[in-house]
């Protein structure tokens, strides 16, 4: 059976060379020190980092980590109990450069999950391998059966407090267990057990997946038997379930597993038979290795595809956290007392000072007086919900009696039970909140709309008063936009006069218009009906309309509708907005009135 070195009471004696260096403090001098290089400086460093995150893994803190190129006891880490060291190969770490390895950064184990494996399985055993074989019984069968079980018990153990580390455990399944395998191993009964005992017993303590160790199973069930592997694995699996300190009920499972095989327990471990086949064994481990290595890869990458993806919402929640700042300090610049016309940075012209396109403003007209007194009751109507109905049911009045409850709960007192039954029905009819009315007003005053200006303007006025007369918590906001924007009337300020203004400015700041509206009437948010008009043609330039649309796109999402009102022919809408070709102001009442009754009637997402 292949001896776990990596784990003994004390570390290996010295070497006739390191005697010769080791100087008595008796000599009068101090012990010879040699100077180490900038690779051993580097290892130096990344052993007292190892030592400062043990703890977290063993929960002790008087173990001494060293981390050098290769091992004193040859295995690729080992832990001495009682001594309290525990050392790993620096090898395990390649082909990381030793100068970018910091453990003492949380996280940076991802970049050597090997190594970082053979490290917390010695920690395993630090924590966890509390006893040890009596020194008569050491390097007999009985103490190689003992050791063997000790390893996934220890690995067992460890999952159940940090089942997180179960990655890295299995990172380094191959460091831990093909060393002892190599094609010359014969497939004997004594080796196929602790193949069996490394590999099978892992599935069994979590750490292996069943589908990975099959066909390692498959060849010990040829070479064992089926009785015999049933054997070994009720042995290993009341190993798992031992305590740590309990060495005695540890050697007793070793010798029951002596015995399964046939082996002397306090003899010398049996000797590999030559005259069975070699290599199947190391192969079938292999196997077992490359399965781990495929699902963790496959991990890996699902696990890279979840972070992708939640960087990605990331970047897109803080994305639009600055976009929404972004639009309530235009909403604040545009929608200030006096403000100026704003131009947005994207539409800035040096040699140009923006302008106001209001010209006046005017007394409304009797029919637009009227139109927006027909607009108004048509959005009460829409805002209103039907009362709510709820029974309940009582044991006592007030209510209308229910005679089968009344004779049920007769009968359930006559039969001497607890009466359960409730034969009074209240009924009570509550009255549903109304929703008041957000809506964003958006007139295009570009030279291309200088023949529906008075047209539009009287609309807007029509669309503000009626959302300020159907509810006292109903606002409304209207922003005349070319390359400038300019507030025709502010939230909550219910307009009085008709605004009048000229169509003769270049470009659409139709994005930042929207921005403007849905950040000082909060177009986003739900509880209210929200409404964005847009009153235009749509003749933009891509760079223009395409960030439009998106803001169009942002708004349908949260639940408000977006009506698009055009007076002349051959209008090109946004897409996902609603188009109302109007010849006449008083006819958008009407539509819109329409238009309006199905966004307050679709339930807010």
């Amino acid at each position: 059976m292949p001896a776990p070195a990596h784990v003994a009471p004390a570390p290996p004696t010295l070497t006739e060379a390191e005697r010769d260096l080791a100087r008595w403090d008796d000599d009068g001098g101090p012990a010879f020190e040699p100077r180490p290089g900038p690779q051993d400086t580097h290892w130096l460093r990344i052993a007292a980092a190892l030592g400062e995150r043990l703890p977290e893994l063993a929960e002790r803190e008087d173990v001494i980590v060293t981390c050098a190129t290769g091992t004193r006891s040859g295995a690729p880490a080992a832990f001495y109990p009682r001594t309290a060291q525990l050392e790993i190969d620096a090898g395990l770490f390649a082909p990381l450069n030793p100068a970018t390895i910091d453990p003492t950064r949380v996280g940076d184990e991802e970049n050597y999950p090997v190594a970082w494996g053979a490290f917390t399985h010695e920690a395993a055993h630090a924590r966890h391998s509390a006893w040890a074989t009596p020194a008569p019984l050491r390097g007999t069968a009985l103490d190689a059966a003992a050791q063997l079980l000790e390893e996934s018990r220890a690995e067992h153990a460890h999952l159940h407090r940090r089942p997180g580390d179960r990655r890295f455990l299995r990172a380094a399944v191959h460091t831990l267990v093909m060393a002892d395998f190599t094609h010359e191993t014969p497939t004997d009964r004594w080796q196929a057990a602790a193949a069996a005992g490394l590999i099978l017993a892992r599935r069994d303590a979590g750490i292996l997946d069943p589908d990975e160790t099959g066909p390692l199973e498959h060849i010990v069930t040829k070479i064992l038997g089926q009785g015999l592997l049933q054997t070994l694995a009720r042995i290993w699996t009341a190993a798992h379930t031992t305590a740590d300190e309990d060495g005695h009920t540890m050697l007793a499972h070793a010798a029951a597993w002596c015995q399964a095989l046939g082996a002397d327990p306090k003899g010398p471990e049996p000797a590999p038979d030559p005259t069975e086949g070699p290599g199947q064994l190391a192969e079938a481990i292999g196997k077992v290795v490359g399965a781990v290595a495929a699902n963790e890869a496959a991990q890996a990458a699902a696990q890279a595809r979840v972070e992708t993806a939640r960087t990605a919402r990331t970047r897109e929640r803080a994305a639009q956290a600055a976009h929404a700042r972004q639009a309530a300090q235009t909403a604040e610049k545009v929608f200030a007392p006096g403000a100026r016309p704003f131009t947005p940075s994207s539409q800035r012209d040096k040699d140009r000072r923006a302008t106001s396109p209001v010209t006046g403003t005017r007394t409304p007209t009797q029919a637009e007086k009227a139109a927006a007194g027909q607009l108004a009751r048509a959005l009460r109507a829409a805002a209103y919900r039907e009362r709510t109905v709820t029974v309940t049911a009582s044991a006592v009045p007030p209510g209308r009696l229910n005679m089968r409850g009344a004779l049920a709960r007769d009968a359930q007192k006559t039969a001497g039970a607890i009466p359960t039954a409730q034969p009074w029905l209240r009924t009570r009819r509550s009255q549903g909140p109304t929703p008041p009315l957000r809506v964003g007003i958006a007139v295009d005053v570009s030279g291309s709309m200088r023949a529906a200006a008075a047209p539009i303007a009287s609309a807007a006025w029509i669309v503000a008063k009626a959302a300020a007369l159907t509810d006292p918590d109903s606002r409304s906001a209207t922003i005349a936009y070319r390359r400038s924007l300019t507030a025709i009337t502010a939230p909550g300020r219910a307009p009085t006069r008709v605004t009048e203004f000229d169509a003769d400015g270049g470009g659409h700041s139709l994005a930042e218009t929207i921005d403007a509206l849905t950040a000082g009437l909060d177009l986003t948010t739900p509880g209210a009906g929200r409404l964005l008009v847009i009153a235009s043609d749509g003749y933009y330039r891509p760079e223009e309309a395409i960030p439009a649309a998106e803001r169009i796109a942002a708004l349908l999402a949260a639940g408000c509708a977006v009506l698009w009102l055009a007076f002349a022919s051959d209008p090109r809408p946004l897409p996902g907005t609603t188009l109302l070709e109007l010849t006449h102001p008083a006819q958008a009442a009407a539509a819109i009135a329409k238009a309006a009754t199905a966004a307050l009637a679709t339930p807010n997402p």
